[in-house]
């Protein structure tokens, strides 16, 4: 931080992100000088063959070309190690030491191709001085091509847009200019980030719908992005000082400053009939993602169980709609939930709504029943359920269908947190209840917890003193092995950044030096991004006791209880923060919360009503 400049442009890696991939060429460089000098030492009298005068040259050259090579390395491992993420100066030496080891890839370019055409025209000399030779070239285009990788994924598209101001910033502009400027960057940003989204989701189609939701979208991620000058390396590190700084919190926090938000006696006394509902009806929404899970689910016998009805065709038994390679995809959702052909009435596997997820966009919900007369000959108990991005839908889908149907239930497993504004949350915990496990982040996943967690993330490394590659490399272990946190400064120390967060040359510099908290972001405009809860009461699952980090099947017993939209509130950093939200995990640990209580509490029975499942 900030992004490096070379050649005129901005790139998306910073002058201390060098640590680890130069000691890695060290390592493969040393060994090649090392191989090639005993090549030459042992084999130097082997040399007085046609052609050997030409090979030992290549040989001696190739040898003073490597140590200058490891030199030139060496020198930007060491600068790179110096200084802190937010404190460059001590690396303002690197962009040099880049143009010189650029440089040298052209003499090595050069005598690589040298070699390969020596030993192309038949050199007459001993055959392992040739087998070195052929290996040396192969190495050497190894390395260059390895390089070119590596340009073209820390190429910014953005970084050759970089504003033509000096580094005092664009304050010296008249706002007209600067007004230009900016919203020229902006228009640039959200044409990439457009461009990234479609290349990202190409097998979408292009209807009116899906161009609306890639323009909200990109818009959405150049503003999240547009007002800081990190690398991707830098939010790693954030994310890996957060996480410490997070677990260190929670393991110094008194049993007295824990605040429970319980909803009350009357609602605790049904937990478990609604954990043991989330239960049955898990499966139903596990069963949505078709064979690809239940496959995943059952590696060896799952093919087997649903191989008879990927080759069976059953469309006039029901109404299929979604193709005709559907059938397994059917057949995984009767191994499932266990029903049968003919308890289906409409099956769609239609799916355009990805985008759905990602966009940031709301608008109201008309909830007035059209109808006057709402008769029918008996209503049967419908129950709605989904996980992730499907339980926001079945909440919203809920709640569009209470008035019609005043028994209307619905299970969301898994939803995203920006969904209902708050009045239509509280008015859907008569009738909704959400499932979360663990530090799921989607549950978390708002506009108003990423700008949290982006502010979090930049104060945690301004007050973090190491450098980089010591905060990954800590990270890492961390991640892998647990151990102690860090004890590092918290948000909960307050002030205001003192150093700036921003390069120098950012695509949207403030006018201050100094970065601070208060500043208005563009993602909190409440009339564009009002703030968003997830639907229902919500059951939490938490792991207890020590099940190491990395056990695919984890044997911690799980706590259950109510829990308040406020604890959702921010977005908690960890290694299951993914895995958490994943069907297959969530049904595990299900599983093993609902025989924990009932080997410890007497759960009454469910009455058998009848219940159509959506």
């Amino acid at each position: 931080m900030p992004g490096m400049v070379l050649f005129g442009r901005r790139w998306a890696i910073a002058s201390d992100d060098l640590v680890f991939p130069g000691v890695f060429e060290l390592f493969v460089r040393v060994l090649w000088w090392i191989g090639i000098l005993t090549l030459y030492l042992v084999h130097r009298g082997k040399l007085d063959c046609p052609g050997g005068v030409l090979l030992s040259s290549y040989l001696i050259v190739l040898i003073i070309l490597l140590a200058v090579i490891i030199g030139t390395v060496s020198a930007i491992v060491c600068v790179s190690m110096k200084g802190t993420i937010c404190n460059p100066g001590p690396r303002k030496s690197m962009s040099k030491l880049l143009y010189v080891r650029l440089a040298l890839f052209l003499p090595e370019v050069v005598w690589a191709s040298l070699g390969a055409a020596w030993i192309e025209d038949g050199v007459q000399c001993d055959r392992t001085v040739g087998n070195g030779i052929i290996a040396t070239v192969a190495v050497s285009w190894i390395i260059v091509a390895s390089t070119a990788v590596i340009i073209v994924i820390v190429f910014d598209p953005l970084g050759g847009k970089m504003a033509p101001y000096p580094p005092a910033g664009p304050h010296h502009l008249d706002s007209h200019e600067s007004s230009q400027l900016l919203n020229g960057l902006k228009t640039a940003a959200t044409s990439v980030w457009e461009t990234r989204i479609k290349f990202l989701c190409c097998c979408i189609g292009k209807d009116d719908r899906t161009r609306v939701a890639f323009s909200s979208t990109a818009e959405l991620f150049s503003t999240y992005f547009s007002d800081t000058d990190l690398v991707p390396s830098d939010i790693a590190a954030g994310l890996a000082l957060l996480h410490q700084q997070q677990d260190n919190i929670r393991n110094n926090q008194e049993p007295d400053e824990v605040v429970s938000h319980s909803p009350g006696s009357s609602q605790e006394a049904d937990l478990d009939a609604e954990l043991e509902n989330c239960h049955h009806y898990m499966q139903f929404a596990a069963a949505a993602y078709g064979w690809p899970l239940y496959i995943y689910r059952n590696p060896f016998t799952g093919l087997c169980r649903i191989g008879g009805d990927c080759c069976r065709s059953r469309t006039t038994d029901y109404d299929l709609v979604g193709g005709d390679q559907l059938t397994c995809h059917f057949g995984s959702i009767l191994q499932t939930t266990g029903l049968q052909y003919r308890d289906f009435i409409h099956v769609s596997f239609h799916d355009k709504d990805i985008l759905t997820d990602l966009s940031a966009e709301s608008e109201p919900l008309d909830l007035e029943c059209e109808v006057q007369d709402c008769w029918a000959h008996k209503e049967y108990r419908l129950v709605i359920v989904g996980h992730s991005l499907g339980a926001g839908a079945a909440a919203l889908l809920t709640i569009m269908l209470r008035n019609p149907y005043p028994q209307v239930r619905c299970y969301a497993f898994s939803p995203p947190r920006g969904l209902l504004s708050k009045s239509l949350c509280e008015y859907s915990k008569t009738f909704i209840v959400s499932l979360v496990l663990g530090k799921d982040v989607i549950p978390r996943l708002s506009l108003t917890n990423l700008e949290d967690l982006k502010r979090r993330i930049l104060r945690v490394i301004a007050h973090c003193n190491k450098p980089k590659y010591k905060i990954l490399l800590r990270g890492c272990w961390y991640e892998l092995f647990g151990g102690h946190p860090e004890d590092l400064p918290t948000e909960l120390d307050g002030g205001d950044l003192t150093q700036p967060l921003l390069g120098e040359r950012s695509l949207l510099a403030h006018g201050s030096p100094t970065y601070s908290f208060s500043s208005d972001s563009p993602l909190e405009s409440p009339s564009k991004y009002p703030p968003l809860y997830p639907p229902g009461r919500i059951i939490h699952l938490e792991e207890v006791g020590t099940s190491g980090r990395f056990s695919c099947y984890p044997a911690a017993r799980y706590s259950v209880k109510w829990s308040h939209e406020s604890e959702f509130s921010k977005i908690l950093i960890g290694p299951k923060m993914l895995t958490d939200h994943m069907p297959d995990i969530l049904m595990r640990a299900l599983d093993s919360a609902v025989s924990d209580r009932a080997a410890c509490v007497s759960c009454p029975t469910q009455g058998g009503s009848s219940v159509d499942v959506a």
